[in-house]
């Protein structure tokens, strides 16, 4: 049982300090485990939940600052404090710099090492208090929406999170595709291991083998020891592949066999690493598609398709806009100071009325803007963006010199200006609109959601 005062890893490679800080920590009252490479001290940071790290820098093979770094990736915020018997300035700004919380020198002063691991392990519950928070807000804001669209999915994620079927998200650039993948992790019994994220498309295709699987030392010039990729940080955790659509067909042959034997070769390397990592697809490609053009391997699609997630535009989900809105104005007043502010109706029907080419992502930018620009404690129409309250026509054919226009926001367009003209001109009666547009009461209540219509829009 974990003991109340902390769960220390003391991680050095001469068995004797070891035993001497264990037994050291043991009678202040932690409970220690100990490690004595840094391959293992990584894959116990993965596995365990602990509290603080005392780390040494001169170990065979991954030495000390590489552990850190690898530390860091796996988790920001768990204190390690770094011991040295051959301790110079050098290292030790390099190591604090790296993020260590402190430098100790060998031989340790009992009362140095008591001192500084008890400062260390209050500084970590702060963080924790602090976090904890922000947590009901930050989870509020990971997906607002009164959709029935996001209330479908939000529900599909409650019966597939603590599940190990892997998962392929679609949508558009915007749609919130990582939020959604983090909302799984959370929802996992995974969720107290490392949530990963490697965007596919930003990484240079020569580097992607190493950044993901990690290499040898000696695998290349440079390599000077051996690195972890994201597999072996993201073990006992989820590992999102975003942007999948764009990697190549060698590199997704290697994904596949991860898949498929849960292990990988690091670059360089002869050995089998075996993993436990739950992947996560993402992608705004239709796979499909790319799979009859050659482009994505059919195998590993259906590897990743177990369950899939579709994320609408938010222009076919405008049922979201306001609570996003106020989620936002809520979240970004509190940072401004302005906690106090409101969005008019007609600032918000503009919002409502826009087609959001870039989605949630471009919203919450237009309402930052807002909040920052806001003197008053509301939000009018004329502060809302002339792009947004009065977009511009798209782009022209250059051989008609007509306006290229996309199919869905034209059939959308049109269901909203028929719809408000027959309820205008029945006077928002919806009983007499139904009858006359031939819809069930039910059904036009619904359309009149989904289209973000409001009565404020007549003489607009």
């Amino acid at each position: 049982m974990k003991s109340t005062e902390g769960l220390i890893l003391v991680v050095d490679d001469e068995s004797g300090i070891r035993t001497s800080v264990k037994a050291i920590l043991q009678d202040e009252g932690y409970t220690v485990i100990a490690s004595e490479e840094g391959v293992d001290a990584l894959a116990r940071v993965a596995s365990e939940k602990l509290d603080a790290v005392l780390l040494d820098v001169w170990m065979p093979g991954m030495d000390g600052i590489e552990v850190l770094k690898g530390i860091k990736q796996l988790d920001q915020d768990l204190p390690v404090i770094i011991m040295s018997g051959h301790g110079t300035i050098e290292t030790a700004v390099k190591a604090t710099k790296l993020g260590a919380y402190d430098f100790l020198e060998k031989p340790l002063s009992i009362d140095r090492l008591a001192l500084v691991l008890r400062n260390a392990l209050s500084q970590r519950n702060l963080v924790e208090e602090n976090r904890a928070l922000r947590s009901t807000h930050d989870d509020a804001s990971e997906f607002v929406g009164e959709s029935e669209v996001m209330k479908g999915i939000m529900e599909q994620v409650s019966i597939v999170a603590p599940t190990q079927a892997s998962i392929l998200i679609t949508g558009e650039n915007g749609t919130g595709k990582e939020l959604l993948a983090r909302a799984i992790h959370k929802h996992s019994r995974r969720n107290q291991a490392p949530f990963i994220a490697v965007n596919c498309a930003a990484i240079p295709e020569t580097l992607i083998e190493s950044e993901l699987f990690g290499y040898e030392k000696g695998a290349f010039t440079g390599a000077t020891s051996r690195k972890l990729g994201k597999f072996d940080l993201s073990n006992a955790g989820t590992l999102l592949l975003d942007e999948i659509g764009d990697m190549s067909l060698a590199t997704q042959a290697k994904i596949l066999r991860v898949l498929e034997e849960k292990s990988f070769e690091r670059v360089g390397g002869n050995r089998s690493v075996e993993v436990d990592v739950r992947i996560i697809a993402a992608t705004n490609k239709n796979l499909e598609e790319e799979i009859a053009s050659g482009r994505f391997r059919e195998d590993l699609f259906f590897r990743l398709n177990v369950f899939p997630f579709l994320l609408p535009p938010l222009r076919e989900r405008r049922d979201d806009i306001p609570p996003l809105v106020e989620n936002y104005v809520q979240e970004l007043g509190t940072q401004y100071s302005k906690p106090e502010l409101r969005f008019s109706p007609k600032a918000l029907q503009a919002m409502v009325s826009y087609f959001w080419p870039g989605n949630v992502r471009e919203l919450k930018n237009v309402v930052e803007r807002v909040v920052i620009l806001a003197k008053g404690d509301t939000v009018d129409l004329e502060l809302i963006p002339v792009s947004v309250r009065e977009p511009k026509p798209g782009p022209k054919d250059s051989s008609t010199g007509k306006n290229i226009v996309d199919y869905r926001r034209a059939k959308e367009q049109f269901e909203r200006d028929f719809f408000l003209d027959r309820l205008f001109d029945n006077d928002w009666n919806i009983s007499r609109t139904s009858q006359q547009v031939g819809l069930e009461r039910s059904n036009l209540h619904r359309k009149i959601k989904q289209l973000g219509l409001r009565d404020s829009e007549k003489g607009a």
